[in-house]
Order: C-alpha cells, then structure tokens, then sequence
C-alpha cells in the first residue's frame, strides 16, 4: 500500500488542559492528538465502555466476535489522523479480504470489485476501460484523494490537481454519473453500491462523490477490517491517549459543562441536538438554532448471524469478499433508497453484508470454531419499528439459496435499540445527520465548521468544539472529525 501522509498540527502553542465529552473514534482521536502535544487531557463517556459506534462483542455467543457497528474500514485505512498517531504501533492490525467487495446480480454472475484495477475492469466486459477512467484521479493517487476529501470543503487542500479532477465527478447523482459513463448494469451496479453509503437515493447531487472514492479505494488501499474487531481501532486510540497522560472516564454522562470546570477547551463528541441541550455552553441564539434544526437521515436496521458454515452463494467468489452489497440491479437499488427516503420500508431494502472472517479468523474461535459469523443491515426509513430479519434474509437468500437453513442464531438490532446503545445514533441514523441539501456541504456549517465557539481570553470562557460525525467531514471510522477540531482549537489558541 502506497504510505499515507499523516496529519501536522499547528507547532508553539502553550499546552493547556481540555475535557472531551464523547469517546467514539472522532473524540480519542482529539483526546490523543492533544495528549500527545502535551495537554491535559480529560475523556468523558456516559456509557460504560468507550468507543461509540466503534466496538465489537460476542453477542452471538461465546468464542465469537461481533462487530457492533462500524465493520468495514476504507476510510480507516488512509485517516490521515490515524497514520499521525501510528496506531499500528499501538496494537492494530488491517488486514485484507480476498476481494474488497462483491455486488451480485440476478440471473448472472456477482460483479467484483477487485484490488487490482485491471482485474476489476475485466470483470465489466465493455465497461471496463471506462470505469478505470471514472476512478482514475483515484487510482492515481488514493492516499491524496483521501486527504482532499477528509475535512471541510472550504479550505486550502492539500493536493489540489487530485481534488480538481475529483471535483468534476463529484456533483452528480451518482445515478446519471453511471448512465452517462457506462454502457452496462455490471459497471452501473457495482457504483452504486457504493454511492448508497451515503443513505441517499442516486438520484440526488453529490452521491456520484461516494460511489468514486470507494470505488477507487477499494482498488488501491482496499477495505480492510481491523483484526480482533472494529475495538481494535478503539483500543489503540485508548493506548495513545495512556501513554501520554491521558485520562478516561466511563459512565460519566455530563450535562452541564460546569461538571468539567477549569478547561480551556471543551471538545465534544455529540450529535447537534445533544450539545444544544448541554448547560453552560454560553453559546448565542443563532448557533443553538442551527443545532436544534439539524436533520437526521434514514436509519439501519442490523441483524448478525451465527452460521453453521459459509454462505452458500450462489456465485462462490462471493464468499471471499468482505463486504457485499445486495442491492440488486440498479433500478432495484434506486427504487429501494428512494422508498427509504421517502419514509417507507422497501419490499426488497439495499442490504450491505460483511464477511470479516475471511481475512480474520478469530471472529469465530473456540467454541465456536467451524461456525460463521456474519454482519448484515438493511436501509430503512428513520426510526422504523418493525421486524427486519425477515426481510434481511429473504435479500440474502436470493443469491445465497440454503441461507437459512445455516442460522444457528442470529441477533437484530433495529433503530430504536441502536440509539439506546449509543445516542449518537439518533433514530438509527448511522450518517450522523441526513447527508443531502446544505448538511452534506455544511456540516453543520460550511465555514469552520467545528468552531461552536472559540475562547475569550483572559475570561475565562473556554473554547467549545464540536468532533462528532455531524461535523466535516462526516460518517465513518477515520477520526478526522476530531483531529480537524483539534487543529481548530489549536490555531484559535495560538
């Protein structure tokens, strides 16, 4: 893999002490950029486990891991924040399926997306010179492109031919981008697979944006998972942060800022609705509106499966990638997001399914040596409430005949219980704020955007910062939010 560039803070600022309200990855990460540029560093966690959306249990069974939410790493993988921090010497391991992703059709074989490009365009038949076109500012350069993507869209980027070229691909749904660019549904499906990790329909501007850089990830740096589980990611935040004086402070729900007194900073790990209801922010009317208006998006519905063997697919290069999107055709995608959106459930939802233990064996250890353990969720509309294992296994069972006769167990998790395990998932909402209009460029605000309130000197007041996946540059396990909230606070302090 190509090196990733890590991630320079501003040099010659007086350490001070700072408290971060949250501990996902955005918030260890600002807590262990700062620890190690010698603040005092506080982490606040109302749950009794650090980690966020970012965690893994064995809720299928002893011998087992499961990855509670975040499964799938492209982003990770190339976090400028994360190569800053050195995680692998912190204890974390990315390692690699056979093929990063597969997208199967009905009536045909699964189109492939490979890490090798040209092992990918062969696999599109008349497509495939123009999809290497389509993702070529990518291929070209992954860990640049990364880098241009990962912050706020008004600044001075890094690499600026790299975000020029991927500019003129990026304002278009993602659906019109296909029809115009290949011929054929294989090419069509498999980009917008990956555009529909924005939760949006493709017919909606900017989603073209996702469905080019996974797509051009997934061919260069790949989509790995974290060896022993997504707490990988955590656990070498965590280790940083100790070995540099840090401090973590679970089960400590803080509702007022008053509780952590005697800051110069307040970095917090929160959705917009939660800081606008912490006391003491001394935050003016207008800002606090504009948190209590944010939106949230469409939901996930997760269920995880404890098999008594592989999937049975259909096409068995399947069983090798690790993550699988069963989207169908891409009128059968479309269709799908555009139901979700809307506020209705699909009869057949996108569904994205990973096969970590492909590349990671220790997902299923003794005694569950020889089972499968498989992570899946489907789009549905904010908030649903009703059953999705069925509909889950109905979409599997299409390309995977005999699925259901391997369930050995299997646990679903819909909206409502993921934001009682974790309250930054308002509604099932996994994107942190809908991703379409104004929030998908100006999150929450175009111009410093992690800014909620910078500190009055010599008053006392301290500096508040937002580090969340609401804040630029969004969803996903890359930590970015927070290192950007760092750099914010930094030049404010300098």
């Amino acid at each position: 893999m190509r090196p990733v560039s890590g991630f320079p803070l501003p040099e010659g600022v007086e350490p001070g002490r700072v408290a971060v309200v949250g501990s996902g990855p955005n918030g260890l990460t600002a807590a262990a950029l700062l620890a190690r540029a010698g603040w005092e560093v506080d982490v606040y966690e109302a749950a009794d486990r650090p980690g966020g959306a970012c965690a893994s249990a064995p809720v299928l069974g002893e011998g087992t891991v499961v990855d509670l939410g975040a499964a799938g790493h492209p982003l990770g993988v190339v976090s400028p924040a994360f190569a800053e921090l050195d995680l692998t010497a912190h204890g974390l391991q990315w390692v690699h399926p056979e093929v990063p992703m597969a997208h199967p059709l009905p009536g045909q074989d699964a189109v492939l997306l490979h890490r090798e490009p040209e092992a990918t365009a062969s696999g599109l038949h008349d497509d495939g010179r123009a999809w290497l076109a389509w993702h070529r500012p990518v291929l070209d350069a992954p860990a640049a492109a990364a880098a241009d993507v990962l912050g706020p869209l008004v600044r001075r980027w890094p690499h600026p031919l790299t975000m020029a070229r991927l500019g003129l691909r990026s304002p278009w749904p993602a659906a019109a981008a296909a029809r115009a660019a290949f011929c054929g549904d294989r090419a069509r499906a498999l980009f917008l697979g990956s555009a529909a990790h924005t939760i949006l329909p493709p017919t909606r501007p900017l989603t073209a944006a996702m469905g080019t850089l996974l797509g051009g990830l997934g061919m260069t740096t790949g989509w790995p998972v974290a060896r022993g589980g997504s707490q990988s990611v955590v656990d070498a935040l965590l280790s940083v942060l100790a070995a540099h004086g840090g401090r973590l402070h679970t089960g400590r729900r803080i509702t007022h800022l008053a509780e952590v007194a005697d800051v110069d900073a307040a970095i917090l790990d929160l959705m917009p609705a939660a800081v606008a209801a912490l006391g003491g922010t001394g935050m003016e009317a207008r800002p606090l509106r504009r948190l209590r208006r944010w939106r949230h998006g469409p939901a996930s519905a997760k269920v995880d499966f404890l098999l008594d063997g592989p999937i049975p697919w259909r096409d068995p290069r399947v069983g090798g990638a690790g993550t699988v999107h069963l989207g169908g055709t891409p009128e059968q995608l479309t269709a799908a997001e555009a139901a979700v959106a809307a506020g209705r459930m699909p009869e057949r939802p996108f569904v994205m399914l990973c096969q970590q233990q492909g590349a990671d064996p220790s997902r299923a250890a003794a005694p569950a040596a020889g089972s499968t353990v498989v992570w899946a969720y489907a789009h549905v509309p904010h908030g649903w409430e009703a059953a999705v294992r069925p509909v889950v296994e109905a979409v599997i069972e299409e390309h995977a005949p005999g699925f259901r006769d391997r369930i050995l167990r299997a646990v679903e998790t819909g909206p409502s219980a993921l934001q009682a395990w974790n309250p930054n998932l308002v509604g099932g909402d996994i994107a942190g704020g809908a991703l379409d209009g104004t929030q998908l460029l100006a999150r929450p605000r175009l111009l410093s955007p992690h800014r909620l309130r910078a500190a009055v000197r010599g008053s006392g007041v301290p500096g508040l910062y937002l580090a969340s996946s609401a804040a630029a540059p969004g969803a996903g396990v890359h930590g970015m939010s927070g290192a950007w909230a760092v750099r914010t606070l930094l030049r404010d302090a300098a």
